[in-house]
């Protein structure tokens, strides 16, 4: 390995320990609690040599949001794959979108309510913030092939979709709904844009009547 490389190596794992701290910390003790003196006391660096890795704590929650998205995709591709069905497929991925927000609170603040300078819904906008949408939008777009009468915009109907689970996410962390109805709100979820790809059916309209 030449001295560049080592280097290269060496800079990364320095990024990767801040990051990992900075997450670990807002885990535990909130986002305030984040600070640039806090992180390099708790990874025994200086303050000159993080700023050196990030121009400060919004650079850092930036890069910790881009980890939470590229596992979110990972755990999106899991639950899709080991479905049998494109119903079941939307319905697992529902549930590991709505665990892994639940199970990352922090890392779920950063990603979607905290200021970002991170590029969404653009161009220039990372694989990791494409990765996810594109995975809902896939299992979605699965439901509706071969559909007759299905004239929902897939592009749309993946963004309520996507928003629909935010809310339950957020309202769930911050105790506005009671957890015990979590799964039902799923089931709920999942028959109304399940519902979407069924002939006289329609999002909109509500989950099918027994």
């Amino acid at each position: 390995m030449s001295i560049s490389e080592r280097r290269q190596r060496e800079v990364a794992q320095r990024e990767q320990l801040i990051i990992t701290t900075a997450r670990e910390l807002a885990e535990s003790e909130g986002w305030d609690a984040v600070t640039t003196r806090r992180l390099a006391e708790r990874i025994e660096y200086s303050q000159p040599v993080l700023y050196s890795h990030f121009a400060g704590k919004d650079a850092i929650v930036d890069a910790v949001a881009l980890v939470g998205f590229a596992e979110l995709l990972d755990a999106l591709r899991i639950a899709a794959g080991q479905a049998c069905s494109a119903e079941a497929a939307l319905d697992r991925v529902a549930g590991a979108y709505l665990d892994f927000a639940a199970g990352n609170g922090a890392v779920y603040q950063a990603m979607f309510t905290l200021a970002t300078t991170l590029p969404f819904a653009t161009e220039q906008a990372p694989p990791q913030l494409k990765g996810g949408f594109g995975e809902l939008r896939g299992v979605l777009a699965a439901l509706h092939e071969g559909c007759e009468g299905c004239d929902h915009d897939i592009d749309v109907l993946t963004e309520v979709f996507w928003s629909t689970l935010h809310g339950m996410a957020v309202l769930l962390a911050n105790g506005r709904i009671p957890a015990r109805l979590q799964d039902q709100r799923r089931a709920i979820l999942v028959e109304l844009f399940g519902g979407a790809a069924r002939p006289g059916t329609s999002a909109v309209r509500g989950p099918r009547q027994r």
